[in-house]
This record gives structure tokens, C-alpha cells and sequence, in this order.
């Protein structure tokens, strides 16, 4: 059976009688979110609170069984989904890319479970809390994501499901934090510029109804790096700018 604990997180699981793969998979809760069925496997995920040297500690446990997706290495069993973000986590983290916190990921034959924190008291880029901000603090945000998106496509890592709600920030002080989460599909790609127009222009059309034309070029300028785009970044806005409208014809 392969098992990951991340630093300093099984004693705290342990401390609470949850400290091996079947604890953990019987546990009894209820479902944060209806179980997700089908093709003969399930998947579902239940929100506990731990009790920690530290205090509360809020964590998602992911478990499911049968539940698998094609990649390239296994294009005919496939792998467990989970299996695929548990690397993608890690594939992530590696990078300084921000991502969720892995607190635990174990398979045992048709059976997956993974385990990550709890972002708490962030809110996804399409939460109402984010609709009411200043342009200033608007702005802070979107330089934040623009640049945490950047670092993701230079390592050519194609996010899939880019929408605002894969996107979690919090205020701490004065500065803006990210989080990318839902990496299922995430994949490294061979062109960056696939990654790019793929992902930004998902991302723009999820968040149409919230982010103005100014918006968009606003984190593009900050997703470039540049106060005025040059003849290729210009020509990289107007390939998404085109495809959006087109898009928004179609839809």
C-alpha cells in the first residue's frame, strides 16, 4: 500500500484515533458535498476539525473507490483521480506554485484516499466578498493571481479547469494570498502558449460578469510584466480577446 503523511501531521491524526487507512476510511460523517458516482466507482469528500497542539484545524478527506481517469503513462486502467492530484499537489509545491497543503494521500487497491488543510477564511475569485472591493484592493488581487498564474505557465503547467472558483485568495496584512486548488487535470504541456490561451481565456469567460475589458488587460499587463505590451504580448491579448468574443457568440 503506498502512504504519504506530510510533515508533522500523522501524530496529530493519531492523537485523534485517526492514524491508518481504514480509521480514516471509515470514518463516519457527514458529506461536505453529495458523492460523485459513476462508471461503477464513487468519490465524495467530508470536512472535520482536528484538535492539534496548535488549536482547530479544519481538513478535507477525499475518499473514493474505483474512480479512475486515462493519462498518457495509463492510457487503458488509467489512475486514481485522486492519485493524479496527489501529484499534481506535489508537482505544484515543488515549484512554489500555490496550491493546497497535503496532509496525507494512501491507496489500497481500488481504494484512494487523500487529505489536504482547509483554506481557511479565503474566498474563491467569484465570491461575493471580492465583488464589493475597491478598485485598489481589486486590483492588488488581480496582480497577485496574474502573477501567481505566470509562474504556473513558465513551468508549463496547463491548469484545465481555470475558472474563478479553482482561485482562493485571503488578505494577510497588507498582502493578497493564492491558492490554486482542483488539479485533477492539471498537465504539463510541450507550448506554453497552449497553457496560456487555455487557461486565460477560461478564466475569462467564468469571470465575464465581474471583470470589465479594463480588468482583463489590467492582469494581462501584470500577468506579462509589462506597463505597455509589447508587439508579441499584443498579439498574445488579442488571440484570447478574439476567441473570447467568439465564445460569447457561441454560448
Amino acid at each position: 500500500m503506498k502512504q504519504v503523511w506530510g510533515s508533522n501531521w500523522k501524530k496529530d491524526f493519531s492523537a485523534n484515533n485517526l492514524n491508518d487507512f481504514e480509521a480514516l476510511w471509515d470514518l463516519k460523517t457527514d458529506w461536505f458535498e453529495p458523492p460523485n458516482i459513476r462508471r461503477g466507482g464513487w468519490s465524495g469528500v467530508v470536512k472535520i476539525t482536528l484538535d492539534t497542539p496548535q488549536g482547530k484545524a479544519g481538513v478535507f478527506i477525499k475518499r473514493q473507490q474505483n474512480h479512475t481517469t486515462k493519462t498518457i503513462c495509463h492510457p487503458i486502467k488509467g489512475i486514481a483521480t485522486f492519485q493524479k492530484e496527489f501529484h499534481n499537489i506535489e508537482r505544484l509545491s515543488a515549484k512554489q506554485i500555490p496550491t493546497l497543503e497535503l496532509i496525507y494521500f494512501a491507496q489500497k487497491e481500488t481504494r484512494s484516499i487523500l487529505i489536504t488543510k482547509e483554506l481557511e477564511n479565503y474566498h474563491p475569485l467569484d465570491s461575493k466578498e471580492l465583488y464589493d472591493l475597491t478598485t485598489k484592493s481589486k486590483r492588488a488581487v488581480l496582480l497577485k493571481v496574474a502573477q501567481a498564474s505566470a509562474k504556473m505557465h513558465y513551468w508549463k503547467f496547463q491548469h484545465n479547469c481555470f475558472y474563478p472558483k479553482h482561485i482562493f485568495v485571503k488578505k494577510i496584512e497588507e498582502q493578497w494570498d493564492v491558492r490554486f486548488i482542483d488539479l485533477e487535470k492539471l498537465k504539463r504541456t510541450i507550448f506554453k502558449k497552449q497553457s496560456i490561451v487555455r487557461d486565460l481565456l477560461t478564466l475569462y469567460r467564468h469571470a465575464d460578469n465581474h471583470w470589465t475589458t479594463k480588468d482583463r488587460l489590467y492582469f494581462f499587463k501584470c500577468y506579462v510584466n509589462e506597463k505597455k505590451l509589447s508587439t508579441r504580448s499584443k498579439r498574445l491579448w488579442h488571440t484570447i480577446e478574439k476567441k473570447l468574443q467568439n465564445k460569447r457568440k457561441s454560448s
